[in-house]
């Protein structure tokens, strides 16, 4: 009988977690120490810690490795060269899109500045327009 009494006392001693009071206290030098013993002659605080949350990441890494490889045979798909028949038709429709979206943020700027703005505001609008015109010169001129 002694024995199933310590085995269950050992049991029950590893299922609680291990807490140590931890203080804290500044010296006359201003440095804050921490110490699991409080001092003897000096003003000291006690600290309340909190348990650490824990998240399993093993599931977000599988979901993760799923996303990665949807992702690539999607790219793949829509690849110039792909033995999909409709992906350069795909891709074509996509660069025209977005030069014609290019095309009408710079018409947009362009009537801002024409209408007035504020020095600050012509300045932006201004760096706006270089932005949208290199990209659009190199995604939609240069290509």
């Amino acid at each position: 009988m002694p024995r199933k009494t310590l085995v269950a006392l050992l049991f029950a001693l590893v299922a609680f977690p291990a807490t140590a009071e931890i203080y804290r206290w500044t010296d006359s030098n201003g440095a804050t120490h921490f110490s699991d013993t409080p001092p003897v002659h000096r003003q000291h605080s006690r600290l309340e810690l909190t348990e650490p949350v824990t998240v399993p990441m093993n599931e977000n890494i599988r979901q993760a490795d799923k996303v990665r490889q949807s992702r690539a045979a999607v790219g793949r798909l829509l690849t110039s060269g792909s033995k999909d028949r409709f992906a350069a038709g795909k891709q074509a429709r996509r660069e025209a899109s977005q030069c014609e979206g290019y095309r009408k943020r710079l018409a947009r700027i362009q009537g801002q500045l024409r209408a007035g703005y504020s020095n600050d505001r012509g300045n932006n609008l201004r760096q706006k327009r270089r932005e949208l015109s290199q990209l659009y010169s190199q995604s939609c001129i240069l290509n």
